[in-house]
């Protein structure tokens, strides 16, 4: 078995995956709706604020057309990176009321 140094000097193993974790990403990637959380970021952004959106187990056509139509609804730029969709602006009480409607788990996330 391999070991595999970290940064802090831990070495960790290779492990074989679980029932628990393959059954927890199975159920997010069936099509149901999970937990999405909507949040405010402004780091690394020059104290602008921008409403991430995240934990959208969705394909990349659908959640570039899911960001198309949220971006649209708050009249704000955005782009969708790693999964996850990013709008200019403070919009999270907007957001998280529409992915509601869509049959989506949302909750607003942060302070």
């Amino acid at each position: 078995m391999k070991s595999y140094p970290t940064a802090r000097g831990v070495v960790l193993r290779n492990r074989p995956a679980t029932a628990e974790r393959t059954a927890g990403t199975a159920s997010r990637t069936s099509g149901e709706p999970g937990r999405v959380r909507v949040a405010r970021e402004v780091a690394g952004r020059g104290g602008k604020a921008v409403t991430v959106i995240l934990g959208l187990a969705l394909p990349p056509a659908q959640l570039e057309a899911l960001g198309r139509e949220l971006k649209k609804l708050c009249g704000a730029g955005g782009a969708i990176r790693d999964g996850r969709i990013e709008i200019q602006g403070e919009h999270r009480d907007r957001l998280v009321e529409a992915l509601r409607q869509r049959g989506y788990e949302a909750k607003r996330s942060g302070g």
